[in-house]
């Protein structure tokens, strides 16, 4: 740290007051002459952009040659050195672009500059630099409002992440405009697609319920990926990484370029490998990304397979409490309550902060999933772009167990007699089996014309999948044969979604927005589940979710957005399985006013939102058997805060990107369930107990959410960034009991980065990152149950304590 703080303030000493001068260009395409407004102007490292007549200007510029790189869609990218040593003024235009722009795939459902939507987009630089073969989520991290946790405590392996409180099973994912969530349980499985990120071009974020996408409701953001775009030349890329924790990631790209001036060829592969910070949380990652493109004027086609397979040892139950503060007689206590065996009870004993339940070799999650994509993008004249994408995914894979002493009957088996002896339970090994096709189109209907810009676009998506578990092994005396299939479901699921967004500009300063969404859900299963119950569900919703909203342009560099949205949502499998009682579809009210200014030096944002929601299926802070969140219906609680960005170019050696949220989130009234099974443990159903709490705060919603990115440049080809975040007190329950919560953590890293241009290669890159560099102690996730017994009660939290200070080194070389 102190190096850190030395290299900060011989920066700081080094920028002396000498001559300032500014930059004032107009952008215009180059056929027509006409102005093009909102267009990406980035000189040195300051990023601006154009107004509605073209104009773009960077004040306080010292001597020297930068770098001006212009971006617009539907044009040529645009790059040149410009020696500044006094005000300069220039014309630049923009060649149209002889192929269709990539961007049309994606357009569909993503926000744009002005949209009167809360968004924040990550490019792919900025990807590239923190991408040491993390999940996804991790490189995230520093993004407003965004929370991450990671089940193995070193960010590879299971991940997750919240935006504004909400869990992943609310926030929409696509890539290419095509649902990732999962079908039944509407999460996102990160670790599926493992370095996905190395084939992503560029990400969006929205936070609240956003512009109409495909699949889910977003009930507190949505995140679109776009995979690689054209690349003009042939390329090469090839990284090498190895970290604390026995890590290592091998990526091999490479690409075609332009061949045969229309026709491009990508493909990656990767391996990453972890032991994880929790004992045997091990991770063994291979992915892989092809895709084949045609480019022309008016034409675009491209096809796109990707994909991963990971084994992953379990560690998701996480950390006793007791364990993680070494309370000997807490720690005997739940080893007590869960009836561990002497060699688990050793094991929590002495495994302290990376305490892992599982012993068994082979307790491990096995899934294969490949995804296919084809895209066809048309222009149809002057005024309107069809687009329509049809996909297709394949998901199967299990997880093995091994259960201790576990009853005949929950797997349907008879006891065993032997005489006047009754065997009730035994050891064994079972697998939970999933397997499911994933398939649909996608389409979308882009017509622009004067002051209006409209969009009329959708899905019809369907799932079929199935649920089973086998018994693989045991005791000798088992009364079973391995591969003996104890449950068995189906389900079924139909998606159709279709939208129309119009924009009109009413005035030269303000615009109007419009979005209609209708969604019809139909979902049926049968069978039974892993408990042996019924599962036969016969769900069907219709949902109507209209949005509207206005733009104001203040000046050339700031403006003022205004939304109200609606977005309603079904329950997912597990909450028809988990719920004591019938779950609802959920309803949500979204407004949303902000504040944007953006100069050369600084950009500035506020947003304030204000969520209300209609029986809102919360997280109760209990997980079920595989690890998934509980939810019940609440039926009204909300969300509201204030988001703050603000971005400074103080130097060319020294900038600083920093978001803060402030927020309430509450439960206007909440009845926590707890179950009596009788002083003797002879209810053979047990009794619920209600307890009532009013204006609750809501679980796994921190109040306070900041980052951080303070960047050096002290040489020109050398980098610096000290990377923030704190992260509030959470609740592991809606109870407001400050003894089921996560306490607040402030974590930081140091990112450095070298990067080396000779003849040989276009660039040779050595990169560290240094994680929790101060050794936090701190848990990112946990949950908690309790139970009683007449007059005997229990209540265990635990939690998922993250890695102390760590690191990973990179050597990425491009060719």
């Amino acid at each position: 740290m102190k190096t850190v703080l030395g290299v900060l303030t011989l920066t700081l000493l080094h920028i002396h007051a000498i001559a300032q001068f500014n930059y004032r260009a107009t952008v215009k395409d180059a056929e027509t002459n006409e102005a093009l407004p909102n267009a990406n102007v980035i000189l040195g490292n300051q990023l601006n952009i154009t107004d509605l007549e073209g104009h773009v200007e960077f004040h306080n510029l010292k001597k020297g040659t930068y770098t001006l790189k212009i971006t617009f869609i539907g044009y040529e990218n645009y790059e040149t050195s410009v020696s500044i040593d006094g005000d300069v003024s220039k014309d630049i235009t923009l060649a149209p672009s002889p192929f269709m722009a990539e961007e049309v795939i994606v357009s569909a459902t993503r926000a744009s500059a002005e949209t009167p939507v809360t968004f924040t987009n990550v490019n792919k630089e900025s990807i590239d630099k923190q991408n040491f073969g993390q999940d996804l989520p991790m490189l995230l991290n520093f993004t407003p409002s965004l929370v991450t946790t990671s089940d193995a405590g070193a960010g590879i392996g299971y991940t997750g992440l919240r935006i504004r409180g909400s869990d992943a099973t609310r926030i929409n994912v696509a890539i290419n405009g095509v649902p990732l969530n999962d079908s039944e349980s509407q999460g996102v499985f990160w670790v599926d697609i493992p370095d996905i990120a190395s084939s992503t071009d560029n990400i969006q974020i929205q936070r609240g319920v956003g512009t109409s996408t495909n699949g889910a409701g977003a009930f507190g953001g949505s995140i679109n990926l776009q995979t690689n775009t054209r690349q003009a030349k042939p390329y090469v890329d090839f990284i090498n990484a190895v970290g604390s924790y026995n890590t290592r990631r091998h990526t091999l790209g490479a690409g075609t370029g332009l061949f045969k001036d229309h026709w491009t060829v990508d493909g990656r592969f990767s391996l990453i490998e972890s032991d994880g910070y929790i004992d045997r949380a091990t991770s063994d990652l291979k992915s892989y990304y092809l895709a084949g493109g045609y480019y022309g004027k008016k034409t675009m086609i491209k096809a796109l397979a990707f994909g991963g397979k990971e084994r992953t040892y379990q560690s998701w139950y996480g950390t006793p409490e007791a364990v993680l503060n070494n309370d000997t007689d807490g720690i005997e206590a739940v080893i007590a309550n869960n009836g561990l065996n002497a060699a688990q009870a050793e094991n929590m004993r002495t495994a302290g902060r990376t305490f892992n339940w599982y012993l068994y070799d082979n307790q491990v999650d096995d899934y294969l999933q490949n995804h296919y994509q084809l895209h066809l993008s048309q222009q149809l004249n002057d005024e309107i772009t069809f687009n329509l994408s049809g996909h297709y995914t394949k998901g199967k894979g299990f997880y093995e167990q091994y259960k201790y002493d576990d009853d005949y009957e929950n797997y349907g088996l008879p006891n065993i007699i032997n005489g006047t002896d009754t065997t009730f339970s035994t050891d064994l090994i079972r697998k939970r089996w999933l397997d499911n096709d994933f398939y649909g189109l996608t389409y979308a209907l882009n017509y622009e014309s004067g002051d209006w810009k409209v969009i009329l676009g959708g899905a019809a998506n369907q799932y079929d999948g199935k649920h089973f578990g086998e018994l693989i092994g045991g005791d000798v005396t088992s009364n079973f044969t391995p591969g003996y299939r104890y449950y068995q479901s189906s389900a079924t699921k139909i998606d159709f979604n279709t939208f129309i967004k119009a924009q009109y500009q009413l005035s030269e300063k303000l615009n109007v927005f419009a979005d209609l969404q209708y969604r019809n859900i139909d979902y049926k299963s049968s069978g039974t589940d892993s408990d042996l119950q019924g599962i036969d569900i016969d769900a069907d919703f219709d949902f109507f979710n209209p949005k509207f909203g206005a733009f104001y342009q203040l000046s050339a560099s700031d403006a003022l957005y205004a939304s109200y949205a609606v977005a309603n949502r079904e329950p997912v499998r597990s909450d028809f399985i988990d719920s004591p009682v019938s779950p609802k579809s959920e309803r949500l009210q979204n407004v949303e006013l902000g504040y944007r200014k953006i100069t050369g030096k600084a950009q500035y944002s506020i947003n304030g939102y204000y969520m209300k929601y209609k029986d809102q299926l919360i997280l109760t802070g209990e997980v079920n058997d595989v690890g998934a969140n509980v939810r019940v219906n609440t039926p009204n609680s909300y969300r509201t805060g204030i988001e703050l960005q603000a971005a400074w170019v103080f130097s060319q050696y020294l900038t600083w990107n920093v978001n803060a949220t402030f927020s309430e989130n509450k439960i206007d009234n909440y009845t926590e369930i707890t179950y009596d099974f009788g002083a003797n443990w002879d209810e053979e159903i047990p009794l619920p107990v209600p307890e009532y709490f009013e204006n609750s705060d809501i679980a796994f919603s921190p109040n306070i959410i900041a980052g951080s990115n303070l960047t050096v440049k002290p040489l020109k080809n050398f980098e610096l960034s000290l990377l923030s975040k704190y992260v509030g007190d959470q609740y592991l329950d809606n109870t407001s009991n400050e003894d089921r919560k996560i306490a607040a953590y402030f974590v930081n890293d140091i990112r450095l980065s070298y990067a080396v241009h000779a003849k040989y290669f276009k660039q040779l890159t050595f990169s560290l990152l240094v994680n929790n560099v101060l050794g936090e102690e701190y848990s990112s996730n946990g949950y908690t149950f309790g139970y009683q017994a007449g007059t005997y009660k229990v209540r265990e939290n635990y939690y998922y304590p993250q890695a102390p200070t760590n690191f990973m080194a990179s050597m990425s070389i491009k060719f």
